[in-house]
């Protein structure tokens, strides 16, 4: 979590995690402006065979990000990076998140962003079937359930924050 806090820092980036028994809200901060640039929130629950998961539940970026020199998926990548781990502090073995369907477009960038990340296609929840509703009553939305597992994102992505990390890595 320090090195992602430092990298954070490196951007001008104050992000924050806070939690509240199983729910958790991380917010992204501008060092330069102290304006709020984006927030995540999400719980930590437990599945029917025991296991945690990591509820990755919404996250919400200022339009004034669109103007920033790091790109919006940057910042997601950051916000992203802090709920990840601390799911891993946490014991998940597995996170899961609904990449909403507001708009046909958008939603193709988040599932293609989501899946560069790891995260891997389960459902669609479209509405269309009584299969949906538990899911929409979850999510609040339809879109593209995905999965991850926590172990392979922490791999996939750690030398992202390392320190003194050669180009290479």
């Amino acid at each position: 979590m320090s090195d992602i806090l430092e990298a954070s820092r490196a951007q001008k980036l104050d992000l924050q995690l806070k939690t509240l028994g199983p729910f958790f809200r991380i917010t992204a901060t501008s060092l330069q402006t102290r304006a709020e640039l984006g927030k995540a929130e999400g719980l930590i629950r437990i599945s029917f065979q025991g296991t945690k998961i990591l509820h990755l539940d919404s996250m919400k970026l200022r339009r004034e990000t669109l103007s920033m020199e790091k790109s919006i998926f940057g910042l997601g990548l950051f916000i992203g990076a802090v709920a990840i781990r601390h799911g891993y502090d946490s014991g998940c073995t597995a996170a899961q998140l609904l990449a909403i369907n507001d708009s046909d477009l958008y939603h193709s960038k988040l599932v293609r962003f989501y899946g560069r990340l790891g995260f891997r296609e389960v459902c669609q929840v479209s509405g269309s079937s009584i299969g949906d509703i538990p899911h929409m009553l979850v999510w609040g939305g339809v879109g593209t359930r995905m999965d991850a597992s926590i172990e392979e994102l922490m791999l996939k992505w750690c030398t992202r924050f390392k320190k003194n990390q050669s180009p290479q890595s």
